[in-house]
Order: C-alpha cells, then sequence, then structure tokens
C-alpha cells in the first residue's frame, strides 16, 4: 500500500468531499493559492476556484462566523484557523453559536461546521503559538472534536467530519504534518467515538493523543524489553469519547497512565481518569498517572521547551510506577 504524509491525506480527504459535495467550501487565512502556511491546502484552490477555496482576512472571529452562517444555509463549511492559539478570537461562533444552534432551534436545522486548527507543540515557536486547548472543546457540549495522530486515521476523521450534521473541532499536530503511513486509496470514512488500540498490552493501560501517541509507543517498545506489556490507546475522538474501550482495558491491565501534550491541570487526562475511577475503581491496582506538559506558559528556548514537554522516558517512568 502506498504511504503518504499526515498533510497529504488531510489534502486527500478534503479534496474527495469537494468533488463528492459541490457545496462544500473551504476558508480561512492563506488556503487559497498559497496552499495553507503548512502547505495542507496545496492544489485545492486550483481545482475548485476561488469560489469555494476562499481567502479570508487575518479575522478569525470573521472566518468562523461566517462559516457557521454558510453552514446553518446548508452549505457544509472547512473554516481553517492557522494556529490552534487564535482560536480565542472565534470562540463565541464555535461555542455560543455552532454548539448551539441546532439545540436552540429544535433540531431543525444542520450545522455541518469542520474547524481545522493545527497544534504548533515542540516547534520553538513560543507561548502564543504552542498551544494545545483540546479539553476547551472537550468540555462544550454539542461539539464534536477530532485529534488524528497519524495520516490514515486523519484522513478517515476528515471525511467524516465534514459529512457530519454536527460541528467539528478537527485538531492537527505540525510536527506529525510530514509523517507517513499507507493509506489506501479507495474512499473510507472512521467513526467517531471509536477508540483504536494501536498496542494490545496485558500489564499496563497508555492512553494517548496526537503525537504522543508514536511517543507512546516507543516507550511500549522499551518497556517490553523490561518485561512490561503496554497497551496503548488512540482515543481518535475526544468527543465523543470511546470510555467504554479505555475502560474495558483498564479491567484488564488494573493499571493506567494518560498521556498528552496539553497543561497537567485541567487535561483531558483529568477526566479520563476520573470516568475510569468512576467505572473501574475496584480493578485499580494503583493511582492514575497522569503525564504531560508542565504548568506555565511554554517557552521559545529549545532547551526550557524541552524541559515543558512530556517525553518518552515519562511515560517509562510512569509505567514503571506501579512497580512500587
Amino acid at each position: 500500500m502506498r504511504e503518504i504524509t499526515y498533510a497529504q491525506a488531510v489534502n486527500e480527504g478534503i479534496r474527495e468531499e469537494m468533488r463528492r459535495d459541490p457545496k462544500v467550501v473551504i476558508m480561512g487565512e492563506d488556503v487559497g493559492e498559497y496552499g495553507g502556511v503548512f502547505g495542507v491546502t496545496r492544489g485545492l484552490y486550483e481545482e475548485f476556484g476561488g469560489a469555494r477555496v476562499r481567502d479570508c482576512p487575518l479575522n478569525e472571529a470573521a472566518i468562523v462566523g461566517f462559516g457557521v452562517g454558510l453552514a446553518m444555509m446548508g452549505r457544509p463549511t472547512i473554516a481553517e484557523i492557522e494556529f490552534m492559539d487564535f482560536v480565542t478570537f472565534a470562540m463565541d461562533a464555535i461555542v455560543n453559536q455552532a454548539a448551539k444552534l441546532r439545540y436552540c432551534w429544535g433540531d431543525q436545522i444542520n450545522m455541518p461546521l469542520v474547524v481545522r486548527m493545527p497544534i504548533a507543540a515542540q516547534l520553538g515557536f513560543g507561548s502564543q503559538h504552542s498551544q494545545s486547548l483540546e479539553a476547551w472543546f472537550m468540555h462544550i457540549p454539542g461539539l464534536r472534536v477530532a485529534m488524528p495522530s497519524n495520516a490514515y486515521d486523519a484522513k478517515g476523521l476528515i471525511k467524516s467530519a465534514i459529512r457530519d450534521p454536527n460541528p467539528v473541532v478537527f485538531i492537527e499536530n505540525v510536527s506529525l504534518y510530514g509523517a507517513k503511513t499507507a493509506v489506501p486509496e479507495h474512499e473510507y470514512e472512521i467513526p467517531f467515538g471509536k477508540a483504536d488500540i494501536k498496542r494490545a498490552g496485558r500489564d499496563v493501560t497508555v492512553v494517548a493523543t496526537s503525537s504522543m501517541v508514536n511517543i507512546a509507543l516507543k516507550a511500549a517498545e522499551e518497556l517490553a524489553a523490561q518485561g512490561v506489556d503496554v497497551e496503548v490507546i488512540d482515543p481518535l475522538t475526544l468527543a465523543p469519547l470511546d470510555i467504554d474501550t479505555i475502560v474495558e482495558s483498564v479491567m484488564k491491565t488494573g493499571r493506567l497512565v494518560v498521556a498528552h501534550l496539553a497543561h497537567k491541570t485541567g487535561g483531558i487526562g483529568a477526566e479520563i481518569a476520573q470516568q475510569v475511577t468512576e467505572r473501574a475503581f475496584d480493578y485499580l491496582d494503583g493511582p492514575v498517572v497522569r503525564v504531560a506538559a508542565a504548568d506555565v506558559p511554554v517557552a521559545a528556548s529549545q532547551t526550557l521547551e524541552k524541559a515543558f514537554y512530556p517525553t518518552q522516558q515519562d511515560i517509562v517512568k510512569a509505567c514503571l510506577s506501579f512497580r512500587g
């Protein structure tokens, strides 16, 4: 099977959906002739034209606000936020409008809006261009949240997101854009709310998201050499969250580590840990361990940035902590 990059997979998924449905549009900063600041929308303007691939002013509130209006009128819309950090300017449109309008209208309208936003973590971009804010959106009823960790999942999930009648926050990781994975040429979708067990194991369950999935898999290989068999689970979507698969794994292993790039306090790790504790407390052999970023703004300095983000060794240490 051919291998393509994460960025190519997202592009291909969008392209297929724009060919399938002539009503699909994409809008954002530099998404047109330039092809996106990270090259993800490259070639879409040439194929579909400026009416469907719209360059917008540097105004995230307007980009998502127009997207909400288009989606209400039956036009599936992909609104791109250039960096996840800039979504703060569009929070009213996402949280107070997109997430609630189907509810407020008694389900008389759909909201086929996908808000794409890349995390630029571990690239030295500093405190205003590196944040992982996924927990904000997981907290809001009415929003779906997808967070693929490889090219195969990215293509299948972006297609499902575009076809969904609900608003979707689609979180990509810039550090993964160049990573290649086997991706079939035929069309396929990946359903929301179904986690993927990336590696089966019997001793410790590690739930990881985004680029931490690959780091967790490397940690699992290292731990295997020490006789610790780690099961690695990628939730794929945070809303809906497939807590059943996670609980079933913990009931087997008795131990849980949750790893993510965001700050530890109030992160998705805390929510997953609590849900598992509520449902599988009697199966836990020890407290759930969270592996996450420090509760300080990330620095642009490479040395300080390395100290900020969780590492493979942090996951290894967390898994070994159950030995006592």
